[in-house]
């Protein structure tokens, strides 16, 4: 990622007079509620791009999101092709592009054990993946077992060749026309926490997920070690493309009000918690700068192999992640 110009930081300052262009005012995303405190001011550390954003929490129900929230129509400009999640389209070459394919793999291929754990994927089973940027994990699941494989991004894959393969939707995830089509499995791989409207969107995969479907969701957890050491330099912050945190209180909430059962939580996920420790270590001495991740592949590399033998104990160590597996209440 690549350092952006910080004279324009108060373009995107919600500290002081937010421009209301740029800016809006919301209640709690959970109780509507207008009372809260002022929890972290966040800047975008991956990227770089000028601004201070502001997160609180309600003091009705104690959910953190972030307030005032960049409006949907400017947040485009923090997700341009250098993001991490559509990155993956760029041709790279050499042994960091092994070790970045390699990666990937590895990380569709967990995604895939979660799911393979809890619903038997066959060549009839429809998948949709909601945030699926440009659907490596849906053409994992589509080679794999031959399933059926739908995609939401607000970004049109379509016109990727590899993609040929995936049923693309492009926008917002609760408006579109699924006409009267039933999926049977449907992932949020670190979604939820992006969405403007969380309970809309757990409302609409509740009404389209078959009724022996099953729903698995991932996202960074509030209440976990790594927040505690990092604060608001956690990666789990990403400001301004994160616009809520759930500990694990709200998160099981806000599934179970949308009418799901969970059958199963696990305070891990399928993304590398070791991301997150390195990372949030790093933009601890180098925040708000921005980073370019090619440049950090050999120490990731050494580190993640020096800490291999701790992450072996990741499920019990509550570090960053949390997954849901969701289905609908009898």
């Amino acid at each position: 990622m690549k350092s952006q110009d910080q004279s324009s930081t108060k373009h995107f300052d919600s500290l002081e007079n937010p421009p209301q262009n740029k800016f809006e005012y919301v209640n709690c995303y959970n109780c509507n509620n207008d009372d809260f405190e002022i929890l972290l001011i966040g800047q975008d550390d991956l990227t770089g791009k000028a601004g201070n954003f502001r997160y609180v929490k309600c003091n009705t129900c104690d959910f953190v999101y972030q307030n005032p929230r960049v409006k949907a129509e400017q947040i485009k400009d923090f997700y341009d092709d250098d993001y991490i999640a559509h990155d993956r389209n760029k041709k790279k070459e050499g042994i960091k592009a092994k070790g970045f394919e390699h990666g990937l793999k590895v990380h569709d291929g967990k995604k895939e054990k979660i799911i393979t754990d809890h619903y038997n994927v066959t060549d009839k089973t429809e998948i949709l993946d909601v945030g699926c940027a440009i659907g490596t994990f849906l053409l994992h699941m589509n080679k794999k077992h031959n399933a059926k494989v739908s995609g939401v991004d607000f970004k049109d894959i379509s016109n990727y060749p590899e993609a040929a393969a995936i049923n693309s939707y492009v926008g917002l995830f609760y408006e579109q026309d699924f006409k009267d089509k039933k999926f049977d499995v449907i992932t949020m791989w670190h979604f939820l926490e992006h969405c403007y409207d969380p309970k809309r969107t757990l409302k609409t995969a509740h009404d389209i997920l078959a009724d022996d479907g099953r729903v698995f969701i991932e996202v960074p957890r509030l209440d976990s070690l790594t927040y505690l050491l990092q604060g608001k330099r956690w990666p789990g912050v990403q400001a301004p493309q994160h616009l809520t945190m759930f500990d694990k209180k709200k998160f099981i909430e806000f599934c179970e009000e949308a009418g799901f059962e969970v059958e199963e939580y696990m305070a891990w996920g399928a993304f590398p918690a070791y991301f997150y420790i390195y990372f949030g270590f790093l933009f601890r001495f180098w925040g708000g700068k921005g980073i370019l991740l090619d440049n950090h592949f050999i120490p990731y590399t050494l580190g993640l192999i020096l800490m291999s033998p701790i992450l072996l104990f990741e499920k019990w160590l509550n570090l960053c992640m949390q997954t849901v597996v969701l289905k609908k209440k009898k």
